[in-house]
């Protein structure tokens, strides 16, 4: 794939970002109605190629409120912006737009200025809420249905286009990387029962907002989905069997059960931190793991 490619599906047009739509690009979709023309996830791809190459947009709708999801954003001033509720208090100011990454407080002007610089963030106190089920009709038979499907936000959302059965999945990306819910307004089980929710969405076409870009067939999308959700199951047996004797936090995050050791990132313990935390939580309601202290036990 070269990049910046463009691939159209009946009413909607994939603008895949650099390297296939890999972090901090991604994959964003142009959706063209007889009324009018909706932009999803203006990305970093968008920024590079313009304003100018785009048909006139007449609103911006984001998946989820992310920065490589809002990195064009301010290139659309004019255009209203929607986000689901869940995920506005990251639009209407940048405080709020930190609070759902959780970063620490001795690191928050460092990434909120990463944040800025990196991906252009502009707040938009102007943005509009949309909810679970919400219907934006562009013309012409064009549809986009809105469907909530939080864990990697509150807020983040898949999008079903029709006529032509097009489904779009924001970050629930299909990667071999597995779900990310490393962040403040991520939620484990959430995740699990969005995963479940989209497996039973009939669709021709699925749409990811990373890496894989574009399947058309369903069985291929059940198969990445399987692999996808075997990820969740893959690190929590991996933690489970860590704590065969007592382990801290510190020992948890240093070990890697979400990243490769060789993997390098300020926000890598961070995310570490709050994956783990997820399922430790679950571990330990469910009967399965205690603490000792400060550690950790799996329990046989």
């Amino acid at each position: 794939m070269t990049e910046l490619e463009d691939r159209r599906i009946g009413a909607a047009t994939i603008l895949f970002g650099a390297g296939g739509g890999k972090y901090p690009d991604n994959n964003a979709l142009l959706i063209e109605g007889a009324g009018s023309t909706m932009l999803v996830d203006p990305s970093l791809g968008v920024r590079a190629r313009g304003r100018s190459a785009l048909p006139a947009v007449d609103l911006v709708l984001l998946s989820h409120c992310h920065e490589d999801h809002t990195a064009a954003l301010s290139l659309f001033r004019d255009a209203p912006v929607y986000v689901h509720e869940e995920d506005l208090p990251g639009l209407l100011d940048f405080d709020g737009f930190l609070d759902i990454f959780g970063a620490e407080p001795e690191r928050r002007a460092e990434y909120g200025g990463y944040l800025k610089t990196t991906f252009y963030y502009e707040p938009r106190p102007d943005a509009v809420p949309f909810r679970d089920g919400d219907l934006f009709d562009l013309g012409g038979g064009v549809s986009v249905r809105v469907i909530h499907t939080p864990g990697h936000t509150r807020g983040h959302c898949a999008l079903l286009i029709e006529p032509d059965g097009v489904l779009f999945l924001g970050d629930i990306d299909l990667t071999g990387f597995g779900p990310y819910y490393g962040d403040a307004w991520s939620d484990l089980e959430a995740f699990e029962r969005s995963l479940d929710l989209v497996r039973d969405i009939e669709a021709r076409h699925y749409v990811t907002g990373h890496h894989i870009g574009l399947l058309a067939d369903r069985e291929a999308f059940l198969a990445r989905l399987d692999r996808y959700v075997e990820r969740i199951a893959d690190r929590e047996r991996r933690l489970l069997e860590y704590l065969a004797e007592p382990r801290t936090m510190d020992d948890i995050v240093a070990h890697r059960f979400v990243y490769r050791p060789r993997d390098q990132g300020d926000g890598i313990p961070k995310a570490e931190r709050w994956s783990m935390q997820l399922h430790l939580d679950r571990l330990e309601r469910n009967g399965r793991v205690e603490r000792e202290g400060p550690a950790y036990r799996a329990l046989t």
